[in-house]
């Protein structure tokens, strides 16, 4: 009920810029720009937690993308779900990288799962809502994507507000898993986990745990054997490293990224 009354209200209520509260507008220009304009980076956060996989971001957590996220999350502004689906595509498409061949596959989705007390709170899967719009974009622009949210929470997890870098590690340690028959749903395409958000990195490196053990068949057109020192279980089945998108990470994660640049070990070599 929750859900659908701010689906009606965002239609008939005055609305104002999610980022900067301008009126009449649910996003500005101004705003627009902030969250699309640098294009998706390479971001990883210091310390960077062990099985992290690759992620990229659009833009830094901050101010008027800040305040975006944060209005569609907890505040309700669900037609901002489009414009952050539209920045999360580009983020999608910059950690999976070009399609390649005649019938690429499909790029795969998992959303980071919210618990289900977190959902019923909100009234609302931001998460999963963002991945679907961008999954969407994704399509308009020709390229084959949807959702597949194949995580669940196995556990009770706490708030994760005002827990540092080794507390959220410890807080989500083996706390997701796939659901039954998952495993399948992501067999035959690229998996990209996607989140709003990346701060510790927490919920990315568990996320990719949980999918590290799933033992994928050889599918044409992704590259197997690819391997980084992070992502021991993806190096254990030989299977392609798990990549991540996210909307916004901490204004670190970007700097970190430009100083310290990581070496790559692929089947024959370096890079």
């Amino acid at each position: 009920m929750r859900g659908w009354w701010r689906e009606i209200a965002g239609l008939v209520l005055p609305v104002a810029c999610g980022g900067c509260g301008r009126p009449r507008t649910v996003l500005c220009p101004e705003c627009a720009g902030e969250l699309t304009g640098a294009g998706p980076r390479r971001v990883r956060p210091g310390p960077e937690p062990s099985g992290l996989p690759v992620v990229h971001a659009v833009a830094p957590y901050a101010d008027a993308v800040r305040e975006l996220l944060l209005a569609h999350k907890e505040r309700g502004a669900l037609a901002l779900a489009g414009p952050l689906g539209g920045a999360l595509a580009e983020a999608v498409k910059a950690s999976a990288g070009p399609a390649t061949g005649p019938a690429p596959p499909p790029l795969l989705l998992v959303p980071v799962p919210s618990s289900r007390r977190s959902v019923r709170a909100r009234g609302h899967d931001p998460t999963r809502r963002i991945a679907l719009a961008a999954a969407a974009r994704l399509r308009r622009g020709g390229r084959a994507a949807r959702v597949v949210p194949v995580l669940r929470q196995r556990r009770y997890v706490a708030d994760q507000a005002g827990l540092g870098a080794r507390g959220r590690l410890a807080n989500l340690s083996g706390a997701l898993e796939i659901v039954p028959g998952g495993a399948r749903l992501i067999e035959s395409g690229r998996v990209v986990l996607v989140d709003d958000l990346m701060t510790t990195g927490a919920s990315l490196a568990e996320a990719a745990r949980a999918l590290a053990d799933v033992h994928l068949p050889f599918i044409p057109g992704l590259p197997q054997g690819l391997t980084e020192g992070t992502a021991e279980g993806s190096a254990r089945h030989g299977i392609e490293q798990r990549k991540a998108a996210v909307i916004a990470s901490s204004p670190a994660s970007f700097e970190i990224n430009r100083n310290s640049p990581r070496t790559w070990i692929v089947a024959g070599g370096e890079r």
